[in-house]
C-alpha cells in the first residue's frame, strides 16, 4: 500500500480468534411449555439445530474477517460480505456499524465485496440468515474500531481513555473538545496502539438499532440512480442474448442459418454455449433479433415427455406411506399439491463479463459468489485467484441469484467472442428457462380422541431441489453437529429437517421428504420445503379443528408449545376481530408459523363473493424476531411474504407442457398485481427479546394457510390443488 493510501484512513479487520465464541444449547431448554395437551411432541431437530445455526457454525472461523474503513473526511466503509437483492440488508447492516461508532447514519456506506475464497462458507446470502450470522461480527468489528479511534484521541491529548466518550462521529473529552473520527483516522490504523479491549455497546443503550428507519438506497431507487448490472459501464462490452433450447436442458445439434445471423445489421458474433446459442451485437436490439432469427436444431432435454399430469402421477406414487394406522382410534386424513413456481425477481439474469487469456473479471447479481467464482474459473481453465466476481446489488432475487447461471454463461461468451460482453436474459428466458421452485404433494394424517391429537405425520414428495450452490459443503461441514441420526439422513432430507417443524404439541409427531429425480431448472424459492408444507399443515389443522368442532385460533392455542408463540397468534386475532361478522361471501382465516428463531401469526378476511376471482381484502400480521434491528425493514419482509403468499395460493403458479413451462411474462404467471393486494395490513413486530431471529423467509408459510383457510371456510369448499385458480387463460409464446 502506497504512502498516500495508507495515510487516507483507518481500514480494520477483526481476526476470527478474536471472535470465536462457542455456544451449548442446553436440550432441556427446548422443552416445550405445557399448553393444555395431553400428548405433548417431542422436540423436532430443527428445535435443536436449525439450518441457520449450522450457516452460522459454517462460518465462525471466519466469522470475523470483516473490513471496516474510517476515511479521513470522517465517512466509514463497510465491506458487506453478502448480497443486497432488495431486503434492507444494507440499511440493516449500516445501522449496526452507526449504533456502534456513535456515527450518523448518513456517514456510513456499505460496498458489496467481491467474492472472497478465503471466507470459505461466510459468503452465502440465504435461508434468513444474514442478520442472524452479521449481528454479533458487525458489531465487535465496529466496537473494535471505536476502542481505536478512542485510543487514538487519548494518545493525541494525553489523557485517559476511560475519560473519553464518543458522539455524532467524533471522540469528545470530558471538558466539550471533540476530534472528528476523520482526523483519527491515521493515528488509529498504527500499530504501536498495541491490543485494545473492545466491547459493543449493550443493547439496553441502542438508540438506533430497534428503531423504525427507512433504506439508505430507497432515493437511489427511486430515482433511478441505483445501479444495477446492467447499468455499469464497462468499456468496450458488448450486448447479447442467448436463443435457448424448445424443453428444459435442451441441447445445440447445429446452428442451420449462422451465416445469415452474422450478416444481419449489428451482429457481430454467434456463439454456441452449453444452454443455447448465443448473439452478440451492437445493441441489445439488435442482439434480440439476431437471436429470433437463429435457425437451430436442438437435442433433447431432459422432461421432454412429462407435462403437470404426469409429474403430479410421480410425485403421488413416490409419496411415502402414512406409518400410524387409525386402527383404533378417529383419524383425518387429507393429501395437497402445489404447482411450480418462478421465482419472476423483477430485474431478469443478467451479467457482464470481460474474459481475458490471463484474467477474468465478471459482475453480477450473487448469492453465493465463492462457488460462482470456482465454477467459472474450472469453466474457463483459469487459476481461482485469476477470476475476479464483482457482487453487484440485485433487484430481487427469492432465491433465484443462489444460482449463477448468467454470469457462468456471459464468462462463457466473453471468451469464445475474445470480448467483454453484457448478457441479458429475456422475460421470457428467464420465466422458462430460470430457476424454479419444484412441484410438491402432501399425505398427512392426524389420529384424535377425546378431543386430544394423538399423533400428526406428513409426507411430502417433491421434484428434486437443485442445491450445487454451496449449501452442500456446509452440511458435510457441519454434519458432527446435527443430532443423532440427522448427520446420516440424505442431503436434501436433513435440510428439510432442519428448516420444517410443526409448532403444536400433536404427540407423535412425524414429517419425513421424498425426492423425485427429475433434471429440471428448480432451485430454492422463498421459504424453501416450508411454503408448502407448513402450509398445508395451516390448511390441515383448520380442517382438524372443524372436525373437532373447535375455533380455528382456540384450537391453535391450545395446541401451540409456548407462550411466545401463543403471543403473536393473540396478537393478529385481537387487531384483526377474529370472529366478527362479515357479509356473505366473505370469510376470516388465520395461520401461523415458526422458523429460524422467529415466530408469526397471519388473519386476512378475503372477498370470495365470485370464487373464481377472490381478494384478500384486509391482513394483520404478527411477528417476534427475537431483536429486530429495523422494524420496517422486518414489515416490508412480512408485507413481501404475504404477497408472495396471495399469489401463489390464488393464482401464480408454472404449467409445464412437454418440458417446457407454458408462462413466459408476467402477463401470463399471474403474480400478484395491486389490483389483488390488501388495501389495509397491519403489521405488528413484538418488543425485542434475545439474539435476531430469522425473517426473510418467515412471512410465507403462516399467510398461505390464511388464505387458503379463508377462501375455504368463504365457498364452503376444501381446496386440495394449489394455485385454486390455475387454468391456462392465455396464448403462450412460441417455443
Amino acid at each position: 500500500m502506497g504512502e498516500h493510501s495508507r495515510r487516507r484512513f483507518l481500514s480494520y479487520l477483526v481476526a476470527a480468534p478474536t471472535l470465536a465464541v462457542g455456544t451449548t444449547v442446553a436440550v432441556d431448554a427446548l422443552v416445550p411449555t405445557p399448553a393444555g395437551a395431553v400428548v405433548p411432541t417431542l422436540p423436532p431437530p430443527a428445535d435443536l439445530v436449525d439450518l441457520g445455526d449450522l450457516l452460522i457454525l459454517a462460518g465462525t472461523p471466519t466469522a470475523g474477517m470483516l473490513v471496516l474503513t474510517v476515511r479521513e473526511d470522517g465517512d466509514v466503509e463497510f465491506r458487506l460480505p453478502r448480497e443486497e437483492v432488495g431486503q434492507g440488508l444494507n440499511t440493516a447492516v449500516a445501522m449496526l456499524v452507526a449504533e456502534e461508532l456513535d456515527l450518523p447514519l448518513t456517514r456510513v456506506r456499505i460496498q458489496l465485496d467481491d467474492a472472497r475464497p478465503e471466507l470459505i462458507f461466510n459468503q452465502l446470502t440465504g435461508s434468513s440468515n444474514a442478520i442472524r450470522s452479521l449481528y454479533g461480527p458487525v458489531r465487535h468489528t465496529a466496537a473494535a474500531v471505536r476502542s481505536r479511534l478512542v485510543a487514538a484521541a487519548a494518545r493525541r491529548w494525553g489523557v485517559s481513555a476511560d475519560t473519553l466518550r464518543t458522539r455524532e462521529g467524533a471522540v469528545v473529552a470530558p471538558d466539550g473538545t471533540s476530534l472528528p473520527y476523520g482526523s483519527l483516522a491515521v493515528v488509529a490504523a498504527s500499530p504501536d496502539l498495541g491490543a485494545l479491549v473492545a466491547t459493543p455497546k449493550p443493547e439496553s443503550e441502542h438508540t438506533l438499532v430497534g428503531t423504525p428507519t427507512g433504506r439508505i438506497d430507497a432515493r437511489a431507487i427511486v430515482t433511478g440512480r441505483q445501479q444495477y448490472t446492467l447499468d455499469l459501464d464497462v468499456p468496450g462490452a458488448k450486448p447479447c442474448m442467448v436463443r435457448r433450447p424448445p424443453t428444459l436442458r435442451g441441447t445445440v445439434k447445429a446452428v442451420n442459418n449462422e451465416a445469415a445471423v452474422r450478416a444481419m445489421p449489428g451482429v457481430v458474433d454467434v456463439v454456441v454455449i452449453p444452454t443455447g446459442v448465443a448473439v452478440v451485437a451492437d445493441t441489445f436490439g439488435q442482439a434480440l433479433d439476431g437471436k429470433n432469427a437463429l435457425d437451430v436444431s436442438w437435442g433433447p432435454g431432459t422432461v421432454d415427455a412429462l407435462s403437470d399430469a404426469d409429474i403430479r402421477g410421480k410425485l403421488k406414487a413416490a409419496t411415502a406411506p402414512l406409518l400410524v394406522p387409525p386402527l383404533l382410534t378417529r383419524y383425518l386424513d387429507a393429501e395437497f399439491d402445489f404447482a411450480f413456481v418462478s421465482h419472476a425477481p423483477l430485474e431478469t439474469n443478467s451479467a457482464v463479463a470481460d474474459v481475458r487469456s490471463d484474467r477474468t473479471e465478471v459482475w453480477s447479481g450473487l448469492k453465493s459468489p465463492i462457488v460462482a467464482q470456482e465454477t467459472i474459473a474450472a469453466a474457463l481453465g483459469l487459476p481461482v485467484d485469476r477470476v475476479t466476481l464483482h457482487v453487484v446489488q440485485a433487484g430481487g432475487s427469492f432465491g433465484r441469484r443462489l444460482f449463477f447461471d448468467a454470469a457462468l454463461e456471459a464468462a462463457l461468451i466473453s471468451q469464445a467472442s475474445r470480448r467483454p460482453v453484457r448478457l441479458m436474459w429475456s422475460r421470457i428466458d428467464d420465466m422458462r428457462h430460470g430457476r424454479m421452485r419444484p412441484a410438491t404433494h402432501h399425505r398427512i394424517r392426524a389420529t384424535h380422541a377425546l378431543g386430544e391429537v394423538l399423533s400428526f405425520e406428513h409426507r411430502v414428495a417433491a421434484v428434486e431441489t437443485d442445491f450445487r450452490h454451496g449449501l452442500g459443503e456446509i452440511l458435510t461441514a457441519t454434519a458432527a453437529s446435527l443430532p443423532p441420526g440427522i448427520g446420516n439422513a440424505g442431503f436434501a432430507q436433513t435440510l428439510f429437517l432442519t428448516t420444517v417443524k410443526s409448532p403444536y404439541n400433536f404427540g407423535l409427531t412425524t414429517q419425513a421428504l421424498t425426492e423425485v429425480p427429475l433434471k429440471m431448472h428448480t432451485g430454492s424459492w422463498r421459504s424453501v420445503y416450508s411454503a408448502n408444507t407448513r402450509g398445508a399443515e395451516e390448511i390441515f389443522v383448520d380442517e382438524l379443528a372443524r372436525r373437532l368442532g373447535k375455533d380455528p385460533v382456540a384450537f391453535r392455542r391450545t395446541f401451540l408449545k409456548n407462550a411466545r408463540q401463543r403471543a403473536v397468534l393473540d396478537k393478529v386475532a385481537a387487531e384483526g376481530r377474529w370472529g366478527r361478522t362479515l357479509p356473505e361471501g366473505w370469510a376470516q382465516g388465520v395461520g401461523f408459523h415458526e422458523e429460524y428463531k422467529s415466530c408469526t401469526a397471519c388473519l386476512v378476511e378475503i372477498d370470495a363473493t365470485d370464487p373464481a376471482h377472490p381478494r384478500v381484502m384486509k391482513a394483520v400480521i404478527a411477528a417476534d424476531v427475537g431483536r429486530p434491528v429495523n422494524p420496517r425493514g422486518l414489515e416490508a419482509q412480512l408485507l413481501g411474504g404475504l404477497t408472495d403468499a396471495i399469489s401463489t395460493t390464488l393464482r401464480a403458479g408454472l404449467h409445464i407442457d412437454k418440458g417446457l413451462p407454458l408462462e413466459g411474462s408476467y402477463s401470463q404467471f399471474h403474480y400478484a398485481r395491486q389490483k389483488d393486494s390488501p388495501t389495509d395490513v397491519r403489521i405488528f413486530v413484538m418488543p425485542a427479546n434475545g439474539d435476531p431471529g430469522g425473517a426473510g423467509e418467515l412471512g410465507v408459510p403462516a399467510a398461505v394457510g390464511a388464505i387458503a383457510n379463508a377462501y375455504a371456510r368463504a365457498t364452503g369448499t376444501s381446496p386440495r390443488s394449489f394455485p385454486v385458480d390455475f387454468d391456462v387463460d392465455f396464448t403462450p409464446f412460441p417455443r
